[in-house]
């Protein structure tokens, strides 16, 4: 498949200590010029490089005003179980630091049809509804975020959110003074003309999404966005490449993509490794996937003509791929 993005050259502007765990990053285009408009819940590729030349490449959220683009910001958490990617973002990188970055692509846009806008963000999830915040004041439309997070210090950008234009349509729940959100109270009283946006982590994404259909909520009118591999769960399965005739076992908490490049056995593009890129877009001649990823949309999923091999994996015991 074709390569859906277009790489950009740039620098580090700005390196911000946000909460303990959260760094803010300026980025801008080495040659001066703007960068390519977006909109709120658009995201990019970032693109590093180890000293040892090994490269990792994550997905962020845009999450500064998309009126703006001589520069863009995104929001970086330190996770525990990093691939390298976040670790390196936050040990390596620095003001006048260069990388490499995609165009932006959205997955995750406000839908214009709707009345009123429920966000829901639960800690790092927080940064693609920083780009929808602008615009959703800018076009006067009827909003609220809600913000949970586990304490005090770890609430990112909640100051700025508070004390701007948006402070009126916002309300924060802190775990760890005994605030919770309470969905059911929150999603039973959805006007039928609002949609609902969650990003954060995968349970908090979960139970939006169950309690949003126990309630009669049509799925259409939920959006939901996760920037993380979903677990490489089930049991092993073996893959043909079509065009060498090579075959593959897939082991249990292997991923497709990494089953490949193991054996050496076809050259695949992947830019994310997370399912939100398209870049690894394959096409299925025989058998069904299991897919985990949040680039194709739920009738092409249920087409099953391709699949995205970093994330998604095998229903069958069998899979043909065009490789």
């Amino acid at each position: 498949m074709a390569n859906k993005y277009e790489m950009i050259a740039a620098r580090v502007t700005g390196v911000e200590q946000v909460t303990p765990l959260i760094k803010r990053f300026t980025l801008v285009r080495q040659d001066g010029e703007l960068l390519p408009g977006f909109t709120g819940g658009s995201h990019i590729i970032v693109q590093m490089k180890n000293a040892d030349g090994r490269q990792h490449s994550n997905a962020y959220s845009l999450m500064s005003d998309p009126q703006a683009t001589a520069s863009y910001q995104i929001g970086v958490r330190l996770e525990e179980q990093s691939k390298g990617g976040s670790a390196f973002m936050h040990e390596q990188v620095e003001v006048g630091t260069e990388l490499m970055i995609s165009t932006p692509n959205n997955l995750f846009a406000i839908d214009q049809s709707a009345r009123k806008h429920v966000l829901i963000a639960g800690g790092i999830g927080i940064t693609p509804f920083l780009a929808q915040l602008y615009e959703l004041h800018q076009d006067g439309a009827d909003y609220e975020l809600h913000y949970a997070f586990r304490s005090p210090e770890h609430g990112a950008f909640q100051e700025e959110i508070s004390t701007g234009v948006h402070g009126a349509h916002s309300r924060f729940y802190i775990d760890s003074l005994g605030q919770s959100l309470n969905l059911a109270a929150l999603l039973a009283d959805l006007q039928s003309d609002a949609h609902v946006y969650v990003c954060g982590p995968k349970p908090l994404i979960d139970a939006v999404i169950s309690t949003a259909k126990q309630l009669g909520v049509a799925d259409q009118r939920v959006h939901w966005e996760q920037f993380a591999a979903a677990p490489a769960t089930g049991g092993a399965f073996t893959v043909v490449l079509a065009k060498s005739g090579t075959e593959l076992k897939v082991e249990e908490g292997m991923s497709i993509l990494q089953a490949i490049e193991k054996a050496n056995a076809a050259q695949i593009e992947c830019l994310c490794r997370e399912g939100v890129c398209g870049t690894c877009e394959t096409r299925i001649l025989e058998g069904e996937a299991e897919h985990f990823d949040q680039y194709l949309s739920d009738e092409e999923k249920v087409a099953q003509q391709t699949m995205m091999l970093c994330v998604s994996r095998a229903r069958s015991d069998r899979l043909v791929l065009d490789l």
